[in-house]
């Protein structure tokens, strides 16, 4: 038997190569955008990928299942409620599949979906016993999938199925199981993911706080209280893995003209800055939307793009390009036309427009100084989640999360200055780039958020 997990750093998606190498043949678990890396592991050991099985429909990143079954010709496997509208082999809660002597035993496991499923594999030359668990995102490192990514509406219907599969499903396995998840941290499908990528059935049982007794209805109120925020475009995420991703290919650098930029500028393209901090603040292309490129880049650009836009990429290095695409693709952004190849010199020597300064960090004192101002007292955005707002906040601010600020954008004045605030700083970030793409003129962006102004003994209020 043959294991090799990978890991997706910003999103925090594991996925699985698993294969018998006595016969040549493997399954690819939840399959990156990015297939490459399971076509060379499985060369590497000789083996052929013959089945691609998904233990959901996935909300917050888009499946490479059909880039995989293009390059591979392996079936795509799901459970039957996903409801897939592409060429998909259906499971059922029971059914096995064979990879030589692998057995993989399908437990239907709702909760974090009404489709998930959790893959038990048992080795067949050494026992008969399922020793372990693939579980997608049902059961995590010290957590348990979140209910609400299929709406809101849905969530405690889903919180109390998820209940029903720890204790029934999860809870009968021996201790011994090796858990082998769907995410690790970074991943915003639970609520506080360990670090590690793999655990036991054992040491959660003891550890995990979604394992412990409760009652249905005690569990599901747990379930879907102190939730973070939802991924960005999180349901057009869902429709497109439902429909089939559209196979990307091979991605191959497409460098881009002043000119032939402009061309797409016309055409109503976007242009995404990936630059770094220092590079951007020194000099930029005005109506830039800055994020640069880092791990949490695909958790912050469906907040402040539009995923259908076209898109131009601004980087520091083009041999980031590859990856760059990649991690747009993974969220659904797949209309990248290129990157600018010619420097802002260039652009500037032909007339064109440029700017410099951002959006300016600020330490929580500052703000303090700030907000005692008669004149140019800025307004305090919290871009966090309702209940962490009410766990306290700055004293006035207002409440828009990060996922509604988009659309709500028109309550505040271009004109005000507007000082943003998270929980720790990292989701402010792209709230203050969303602001400065939309021409704000005043944007502070507080360093450290709640937890540094909390911490320095400033005021909060609770409501």
């Amino acid at each position: 038997m043959y294991l090799q997990q990978f890991f997706i750093d910003g999103i925090g998606c594991l996925s699985y190569l698993v294969g018998c190498e006595s016969y040549g043949v493997a399954a690819v678990i939840d399959p990156d955008r990015d297939v490459q890396k399971y076509l060379d592991a499985a060369a590497e050991r000789g083996l052929k990928i013959t089945h691609i099985i998904e233990t959901h429909l996935h909300a917050d990143h888009v499946s490479g299942n059909t880039d995989l079954a293009d390059r591979t010709g392996a079936d795509i496997y799901v459970h039957e409620a996903a409801d897939a509208e592409f060429e998909v082999k259906l499971l059922q809660g029971g059914d096995t599949l064979t990879l030589g002597n692998l057995d993989l035993r399908i437990r239907h496991t709702p909760g974090h979906t009404p489709e998930s499923i959790t893959v038990l594999v048992a080795d067949k030359t050494r026992t008969e016993t399922a020793w372990m668990a693939l579980t997608g995102d049902t059961l995590f490192v010290g957590d348990a999938g979140r209910p609400d990514l299929v709406g809101l509406e849905a969530a405690r219907d889903l919180a109390g199925h998820m209940h029903d599969t720890l204790n029934n499903e999860y809870l009968t396995l021996p201790d011994g199981t090796l858990i082998l998840p769907g995410h690790g941290a970074g991943s915003l499908c639970g609520k506080s993911i360990g670090s590690v990528r793999m655990t036991t059935l054992g040491f959660e049982r003891g550890s995990n706080p979604a394992l412990q007794p409760r009652t249905r209805d005690e569990y599901i109120d747990f379930a879907v209280s102190g939730l973070p925020e939802q991924p960005g475009n999180h349901k057009r995420i869902k429709a497109i893995n439902r429909r089939g991703p559209r196979p990307l290919g091979a991605v191959k650098p497409r460098p881009l003209s002043t000119q032939q930029a402009i061309n797409e500028f016309q055409r109503g393209a976007a242009l995404l800055d990936t630059r770094t901090k220092a590079e951007y603040k020194q000099s930029h292309i005005p109506g830039a939307t800055h994020l640069p490129f880092e791990e949490q880049l695909s958790n912050r650009v469906g907040h402040v793009l539009h995923p259908d836009a076209l898109i131009v990429i601004q980087l520091s290095d083009p041999a980031d390009y590859e990856r760059l695409v990649y991690s747009l693709a993974r969220v659904g952004f797949e209309n990248v036309v290129g990157y600018l190849a010619d420097s802002l010199a260039t652009w500037e020597a032909l007339g064109l427009p440029v700017t410099a300064g951002d959006v300016r960090d600020i330490e929580p004192g500052e703000l303090r100084d700030l907000l005692a101002r008669e004149s140019e007292r800025p307004l305090v955005v919290d871009v966090r989640e309702a209940w962490e707002y009410a766990s306290g906040h700055v004293p006035g601010a207002k409440l828009i999360s990060l996922g509604e600020l988009g659309r709500r954008v028109s309550e505040l004045d271009p004109h005000q200055p507007v000082a943003v605030i998270c929980a720790s700083g990292s989701r402010s970030q792209s709230a203050a780039a969303l602001l400065g793409q939309k021409g704000f003129e005043t944007v502070y962006n507080i360093l450290g958020g709640m937890y540094s102004w909390a911490g320095s003994g400033l005021p909060v209020e609770r409501n």
